[in-house]
């Protein structure tokens, strides 16, 4: 690719407008994008796509991929390249490319697996339910919806990235373009991240190939506290994302795990001794002969659905000032009222408003046409117009808060129940009414995610001096890759786990959000919704809000099983501790940083190698076999008896080693 400046055209002055001067200057012309940063991106987009998918259906959170991106190409680059040494530019391509798998794969898991749990629900197929979502259909809106979200943030840079320069931090995006600038320094930090990613990966070959030891620990309470139970999933991917969201965010997820299942589980058993032999629905057997895996499935689920809802919708209902701005903001930029001179400097140059206003044109015409999803011209509208609202709101929002803290489930639930509200309207109900509901809220929820991500990379490109078009042009190639391999990563991850408990899935994959949205698409479209504990959910959220606290995390954590929460928890509580024992400030950030580098590199090692587990237990029947039932004795474990404790000490090495690599700094730096 050449840019649109010419050797021979004035140069331009190195310091834009507003007074900030990028690292190359607009009239410099150095490589950006090349074969190499090309290859590279798309093999980091589709590792980091997999492992966030495996590690979003089985935790309900994704890890950003940005950050590591940015380093792993920074090494890479930088050891097999050394004569022809890459550019700041150069690595900004490879994490423009790279950190699409991670967006992508958070748009499809919030809600596509909601598909495969409908076709498991015996009482959906009795009422004629018999919509299979290929890995075609897969890809298809894959790219129609990413092609939404990046085409729709065009228009929205100048904005948002450059005139809002002082105002909108992208945390994300100015984090990447430290690194890079960092130069030689990233091989340092990805020794980091490849050295997290080994631990990760020989931890998680231990008890998920071999299973040498078990994955969960758990205690079931008996007496006073029937009906509770405490544990933990001790592996190395949750204490990474505890480290990574910090001991706020992890302690309301533990908030919530513990009100549920040593709170409301016991509460739920004692009233069951109360009235034995007593069904109450939505459970199906006595509530006293229920242990606190059946409470959950039957009563805290439906709870922990009324407050994530609720929390959605109040961290939506909280950006409605951002929201108001950046949608009057946006119109004007795509309507082309703003008074902003089109400019053909270097680092200002975007992709004409022509291909991107024939690119939006060209989805919704495809979107309509394309039979599997039953979108019509009806839902295809639906779907282009809150793509547009909540793309403009995603990528303002990430410019204040970063990407893990945009309300995307809420802005997904919100599209949901409106466009069912509407279809209900225009006759469309039941099986029909949920495809089509949930193919809708599956293009607006790729949109959004890939419009969150595209900003924080413009505004890498913003601080390093790269050219917008450029990087605007390859987001297509790093949504490209990834959308090709979600389609058969789902596949296994289903055949192998399930998204639904079953005989023959007894351990499945959770997709709490994919589940959360497919309860409330099946509930309305049908009319079977169980509205008492989803209401007693949504006033929990509620009061948890009045207390001046964010219901999201709280309710994630009440939905999810308290075994997941347990280890993120540990993992806050060494991020604190880390901050605790820093003499400074910047001791402090330096230790966090490379903790974050370094449970980034868990996460995604751990999540890999389950990738591969479900490979082998979908192609290899001796190993599904042997992964049923590893011990004679009928123990998850080869340790058999010796498990539990084995897993435990297992953990707690894994959490001294990130704490111990956290803490230390260099001594150029102490």
């Amino acid at each position: 690719m050449t840019g649109p400046e010419s050797a021979n055209q004035t140069q331009p002055e190195d310091t834009y407008e507003n007074g900030y001067t990028p690292v190359v200057p607009a009239r410099v012309q150095v490589k950006e994008v090349t074969w190499r940063a090309i290859i590279l991106g798309a093999i980091i987009a589709v590792v980091f796509g997999v492992a966030n998918a495996y590690l979003g259906l089985k935790f309900g959170m994704t890890v950003s991929a940005s950050i590591p991106a940015a380093v792993i190409s920074m090494a890479i680059l930088t050891i097999f390249f050394r004569r022809n040494r890459a550019t700041v530019l150069e690595n900004n391509i490879v994490q423009t490319i790279g950190s699409c798998g991670e967006s992508l794969a958070a748009g499809i898991i919030f809600t596509i697996p909601a598909f495969f749990i409908w076709a498991a629900n015996d009482q959906l197929v009795a009422m004629g339910y018999d919509h299979q979502i290929s890995r075609t259909q897969i890809f298809f809106l894959s790219m129609l919806g990413g092609t939404l979200g990046i085409l729709m943030m065009i228009p929205l840079r100048k904005y948002l990235v450059h005139r809002e320069h002082g105002n909108l931090t992208f945390p994300e995006g100015t984090a990447c373009a430290e690194i890079i600038v960092a130069g030689d320094e990233g091989g340092q930090k990805a020794k980091l991240v490849f050295g997290g990613i080994g631990l990760g990966a020989l931890y998680k070959v231990g008890y998920e190939l071999f299973k040498v030891w078990p994955q969960s620990v758990e205690h079931h309470f008996k007496g006073v506290l029937k009906g509770g139970i405490f544990g933990a999933d001790a592996t190395p991917a949750l204490l990474g994302v505890g480290f990574i969201i910090g001991p706020r965010i992890a302690s309301y997820m533990f908030a919530g795990a513990v009100l549920g299942y040593l709170g409301i589980g016991p509460l739920l058993s004692f009233v069951g001794n109360a009235i034995p032999g007593t069904i109450i629905p939505p459970g199906t057997v006595p509530l006293d002969t229920m242990d606190a895996n059946a409470l959950r499935g039957a009563y805290i689920k439906y709870l922990g659905v009324g407050a994530v809802a609720v929390g959605g919708f109040v961290s939506l209902f909280k950006s409605l000032p951002v929201i108001i701005s950046s949608f009057s903001a946006g119109f004007k930029q795509i309507t082309g009222r703003s008074t902003e001179a089109t400019t053909a400097i270097r680092t200002q140059k975007d992709l004409s408003m022509t291909l991107v206003l024939g690119g939006v044109l060209l989805v919704v015409l495809l979107l309509v046409i394309y039979p599997a999803t039953d979108l019509g011209f009806l839902g295809a509208l639906i779907a282009t117009l809150f793509g547009f609202f909540f793309v403009v709101v995603a990528a303002r929002i990430v410019g204040i808060v970063g990407s893990s803290s945009s309300p995307v489930s809420g802005m997904t639930i919100a599209t949901l129940l409106v466009t069912a509200l509407i279809l209900i309207n225009f006759g469309t109900t039941g099986i029909s009414g949920m495809i089509t509901t949930m193919s809708v809220g599956t293009v607006v929820c790729i949109a959004v995610c890939m419009s969150g991500d595209i900003a924080q990379d413009l505004k890498t490109g913003y601080l390093l001096g790269a050219t917008p078009w450029k990087q605007q042009a390859t987001e297509f190639i790093g949504l490209l890759f990834p959308a090709l391999a979600m389609g058969a990563t789902l596949y296994w991850l289903e055949g192998a786990f399930g998204f639904v408990q079953t005989p023959q899935t007894p351990d499945p994959l959770l997709a709490p959000q994919a589940n959360v949205m497919a309860t409330i698409v099946s509930g309305v479209m049908n009319a079977d919704l169980p509205w008492a504990p989803i209401l007693v959910g949504a006033m929990i959220a509620a009061a948890v809000e009045l207390l001046g606290i964010s219901s999201l995390p709280f309710a994630i954590g009440l939905y999810l099983p308290l075994t997941l929460s347990t280890p993120i928890m540990a993992g806050g509580l060494i991020a604190w501790g880390i901050k605790k024992v820093s003499k400074s400030e910047q001791d402090g950030k330096q230790r966090s940083f490379r903790g974050i580098l370094f449970a980034s590199g868990m996460v995604a090692g751990d999540a890999l190698i389950g990738v591969f587990a479900a490979i082998l237990i979908g192609s290899w029947e001796w190993f599904r076999n042997f992964y049923s039932n590893p011990h004679p004795d009928g123990y998850p474990s080869l340790l058999g008896s010796l498990g539990d404790p084995f897993a435990i000490a297992a953990f707690a090495g894994v959490a001294v080693i990130l704490w111990r690599i956290a803490r230390r700094l260099p001594k150029a730096e102490s």
